[in-house]
């Protein structure tokens, strides 16, 4: 059984169309992410993950269960989490214990806290909190009912690194024990980081959706930052390799970086030919990473034909 499973959801709000016939499936266990650009739809799609909407059309199943009624262990926050901000971290968590209906001696306050790396300002004022504090804080929130299916909006938003490794640290001790993750962002390093199959959405309908791999297919050409023991000499073995373009700041006898565009048989074949001229590679990353070059490429292609 699928944690969510969804068949052709349109949503409308007037005359416009929020949702598309979008389809959509996350398995259990999995950590999902939602990916395109500012009114593509994907606030409103997790919203109706939460319950918080109903589609105007399609079919809706969240842990088997047909929406709108949404069963219990889903949690999760749109448009960032709703807290008090003249009550301390621990206060908001006990306040929405109650809520919940739960024990606050058992609720595993202290242990959430601790979770996100809140344990040292638990009993500060959230008002005091910067943007990334809060987001923690709402997961936080979020984890009190030992969600099946978590939904998180922007959770890195304002995240420093010490915060942004809490967060990933808990989604991904989630997911390995069976807790599935439906996540937006921007930040295309933290959903590569994260996510093993992600949804492009660009005018509220669905332009990709899968595993990161098919985005980074081998035939893919890519720019890559080519740092070696000798850039002059690793430009001309660059020049000599089938299938590599050098681009126009390439690089010159200065110690810059090689800049080259290839796709993945290319490229190793590169190395190799380096690595036998005795140049040592001291760094080959994208210079655009596939998800964001991928999200640019299919974005734009549906913006050109609406």
């Amino acid at each position: 059984m699928q944690t969510v499973r969804a068949r052709g959801i349109s949503k409308y709000f007037g005359d416009i169309v929020a949702l598309d016939g979008v389809d959509l499936d996350v398995a259990p266990g999995q950590i999902h992410g939602l990916v395109g650009p500012n009114g593509a739809g994907k606030t409103t799609l997790l919203g109706l993950l939460l319950g918080l909407a109903v589609a105007d059309e399609g079919d809706l199943e969240i842990l088997g269960t047909p929406a709108p009624a949404a069963p219990h262990g889903v949690a999760g926050f749109v448009d960032g989490p709703g807290l008090y901000p003249s009550l301390t971290a621990r206060q908001n968590l006990t306040a929405l214990a109650r809520l919940r209906g739960l024990d606050t001696r058992t609720a595993g306050i202290d242990d959430v806290l601790g979770q996100v790396g809140l344990t040292d300002v638990a009993d500060d004022r959230v008002r005091g909190f910067s943007l990334g504090m809060r987001q923690r804080l709402g997961l936080a929130a979020a984890l009190l009912t030992a969600p099946r299916l978590l939904v998180l909006d922007e959770p890195s938003n304002g995240l420093d690194p010490a915060g942004k490794n809490h967060v990933h640290a808990v989604l991904h001790r989630l997911a390995g024990e069976g807790t599935t993750a439906v996540l937006s962002s921007h930040r295309m390093d933290d959903l590569e980081a994260l996510c093993s199959e992600v949804t492009i959405l660009a005018t509220g309908r669905v332009v990709f959706s899968g595993p990161l791999g098919k985005l980074a297919a081998e035939s893919q050409e890519l720019d890559y930052r080519l740092r070696t023991s000798d850039p002059g000499a690793a430009r001309d073995v660059a020049a000599a390799t089938p299938g590599v373009r050098l681009a126009d700041n390439a690089a010159r006898d200065t110690g810059d970086a090689l800049v080259v565009r290839a796709p993945v048989p290319a490229l190793d074949e590169l190395v190799v030919r380096l690595a036998g001229a005795g140049i040592a590679v001291r760094e080959l990353a994208p210079v655009v990473s596939p998800l964001e070059a991928a999200f640019l490429a299919l974005t734009d292609h549906q913006e050109s034909h609406r």
